[in-house]
Order: C-alpha cells, then sequence, then structure tokens
C-alpha cells in the first residue's frame, strides 16, 4: 500500500488527528490536509501520486511556426546560405518582435530530422587560438579553386580581417600571380584601409622566401610599413579564418547555377560577398556582422615608413606606348612616365599610393618607382 493510501485510512477510517498522522510517517500536516481534501472529492483515485510534468511547455511552439522554421530553413539552404538554429533565429527575428529561443529552434529541427549527429570532435578549447584586438590590426589571405561551366578551373582571391571577419576582398582570376595580389591589396585598401600585418601561407603568389629572393608583394608590403607573416608548412589552421571563409563562400557557390564564365563567377562571388558582410550574422563575434564588428573600433594601421599612405589607394593597367611612355591622372591633370623606348609594348601594372607610384611587369618585377611632381606633365627617367 502506497503512504498517500495508508494516510488516509488513518484519518478518515481510524479517526486519528492530522498531526499524529503527520509525525509518524514523517511529512508535513498540511500535505496530511491536502490527501484527505482530494480524498473526499475524488476517492482513492485522486490521491494518487500525480505527475510532476509541467502542465504547459513554455518553449513550445505552434506547429505553424514549426513549419515556418523548416521553410525557412530550406529557403536558405536553397541559396546556399547557413541554415543552422543561429542564422534560422536571426532571420525570423527580422520580422518576429518575439521569435522562439535558438535551443527551441535547435530542438524543431532535430524532431523534424535536419540535424546530423556528428562523432565526437576534437574540443576548441585545445587549439591555440588568436584573433586581432583590432580592426585591420591582421589581415589574412589565400586562395581557392573552382570549375566553371566547361570544366576549366579558376581560382579565387580573398582577403580577410581577422579581427572582423570582414572579407575586404574577392577576386577570380583565371591564374594568380603575385602583380595580382599587390594589385587586389591596393584595392582593399583603397576601400578599407590598409592593415598593421598581413598572414598568409608559404604559396609562390605570396613569397619567393624559398627561393632566395623577394616576391612583388614582399617588396610592397615593405614599402607600404606592413609586417608580413607565414604560417607554418603544412598547418593550414594558422590561416584557419580564411580557410573557414572559403567553405562558407563554396557551400554557397555550389547552390547557385554554374557560371560560365569568369565575370559570371565574379558577379556570383560579389552577391555573396556583400551578404556575408551587411546580412549574415558571425556567431564568433557575439551576432555581430561583419561590417558591424569591422565598424565597432578604431583602426589599426602600418607602422611608421618613408611615407604615409593614408591617402587614397589606386592601380592602374596600361600598356608603354610607342614613345616609352606610360600615362596616369592626379588631381584631374594627365601625367606622362618615362619607361624607356626598349619597353614599348610591355604591360604594367602602376600602384599608386598618394604621389608615389611604382610600376612593375606583368611577372611582378618593379621597372620603376618615382615620387610625382605635380608641376611637371612629364616625369623623366631619373627623377626621383
Amino acid at each position: 500500500m502506497d503512504v498517500a493510501r495508508y494516510v488516509v485510512d488513518a484519518v478518515v477510517i481510524e479517526g486519528r488527528s492530522l498531526r499524529a498522522v503527520a509525525q509518524e510517517h514523517g511529512v508535513s500536516k498540511s500535505w496530511v490536509q491536502e490527501l484527505v481534501a482530494r480524498f473526499k472529492g475524488g476517492g482513492y483515485e485522486a490521491v494518487r501520486p500525480r505527475s510532476k510534468a509541467p502542465r504547459c511547455v513554455a518553449n513550445r511552439i505552434s506547429g505553424e511556426l514549426e513549419d515556418r522554421v523548416v521553410r525557412l530553413r530550406k529557403e536558405l539552404l536553397d541559396q546556399g546560405f547557413d541554415c543552422g538554429a543561429h542564422t534560422i533565429h536571426y532571420h525570423l527575428s527580422l520580422t518576429d518582435p518575439a521569435p522562439p529561443s535558438i535551443s527551441t529552434i535547435w530542438r524543431v529541427l532535430k524532431r523534424r530530422g535536419f540535424v546530423t549527429p556528428e562523432p565526437h570532435k576534437r574540443p576548441k578549447s585545445s587549439y591555440i587560438r588568436f584573433e586581432a584586438r583590432l580592426p585591420n590590426e591582421c589581415w589574412q589571405s589565400d586562395v581557392t579553386f573552382y570549375e566553371l561551366k566547361d570544366g576549366s578551373k579558376v581560382e579565387i582571391l580573398n582577403f580577410l580581417d581577422d579581427f572582423s571577419r570582414v572579407c575586404v576582398a574577392s577576386k577570380v582570376l583565371s591564374t594568380t600571380t603575385s602583380p595580382d595580389v599587390v594589385g587586389t591589396l591596393y584595392d582593399a585598401g583603397g576601400a578599407w584601409g590598409l592593415p598593421a600585418s598581413l598572414l598568409t601561407d608559404n604559396g609562390a603568389v605570396y613569397t619567393a622566401a624559398y627561393r632566395d629572393g623577394y616576391s612583388a608583394m614582399e617588396s610592397e608590403l615593405f614599402h607600404l610599413g606592413i609586417t608580413y607573416k607565414h604560417s607554418r608548412p603544412y598547418h593550414p589552421q594558422t590561416c584557419g579564418k580564411v580557410e573557414r571563409f572559403h567553405q562558407t563562400l563554396k557551400k554557397f557557390l555550389n547552390k547557385q547555377k554554374r557560371a560560365s564564365s569568369i565575370a559570371e563567377l565574379q558577379a556570383q562571388v560579389d552577391r555573396f560577398v556583400a551578404y556575408y558582410n551587411e546580412v549574415r550574422p558571425h556567431r564568433a563575434k557575439g551576432r555581430m556582422t561583419p561590417r558591424a564588428a569591422f565598424d565597432s573600433r578604431a583602426k589599426a594601421m602600418p607602422r611608421t615608413s618613408k611615407h604615409s599612405y593614408t591617402r587614397e589607394l589606386r592601380v592602374r593597367h596600361d600598356k608603354v606606348d610607342q614613345h616609352g611612355t606610360v600615362t596616369i591622372r592626379y588631381k584631374s591633370k594627365l601625367h606622362h612616365i618615362g619607361m624607356g623606348r626598349a619597353l614599348n609594348g610591355t604591360r604594367v601594372i602602376l600602384l599608386v599610393a598618394g604621389r608615389q607610384i611604382r610600376v612593375l611587369d606583368e611577372h611582378g618585377e618593379l621597372l620603376r618607382q618615382l615620387r610625382l611632381d605635380p608641376s611637371r606633365d612629364y616625369q623623366r627617367r631619373g627623377a626621383a
């Protein structure tokens, strides 16, 4: 016999006092009184132990809202965007002032069969992690590969801000060269400001350290006052943030119609970068978008160098004309830079930082550097 029924019988049938029965069984008098009241209202069935489960589940959502969560997940997945609980919660919050919690959304996805169990992974706490303290304190760069519709391979050159995760540049190229890296760095610097340091792997487009020399990029970084850092060989985790960006980018591209040209693929990449920087909240940044994180703090700058490069940065592609010159516009005025007739027809890249100009050939070799004299239309060879 359970205690509840024994207590009821002792009071109702034997006529013992509530206090005496409570003391005998080590329970409270109020509980004995409650049992007797329940018995009088519903008999022995009413004094049986009741379920301790809550009468209602506070975080249970309606079937209609569950369906909306599932539909939103499918829409994000079909577009190639992240479709986890955090991202779904963000998109729901744009139209619903009180969206279900992230944990509730996760349980809905699990109940509907959209959460795939994963084997135990190495704990994140076991990795030695680092993160820049300010925007532009460190950029990461790397090249990844992709295929066009006809099967031809192209490369995508990416630059990522370590602190905010902003993608400052993403450029599709048939083959990446050292001058391409330099030009993209200048373009990104003109839009976002130059970084204090740059972290890359040991690819040939970045460094010539293993060839006992300096690449065009290494020369430019030194010239701009940017500290250059390498990852360890065969240790991609060092550049893990840009590597992770590659995965997210390709996940999006794989859901799009396969591009048939570099221009078409670049348009798809640009669309993703705009979404990634401005719309998609980043878990590592407290659910801020990368752009919001970038704008939240003062920016780091390159170390003090011979010249100031806080001004506009430009990249110009040109060809040495029949007179052995290339042209550049400075403050709406056209200037001619002497290169020598021996270079007639040579395609060159002009890296412009204010009045500081460096001219490279397509292989990254420095052909000339000068400080533009605005008072002269022709910048003769030999002028500093």
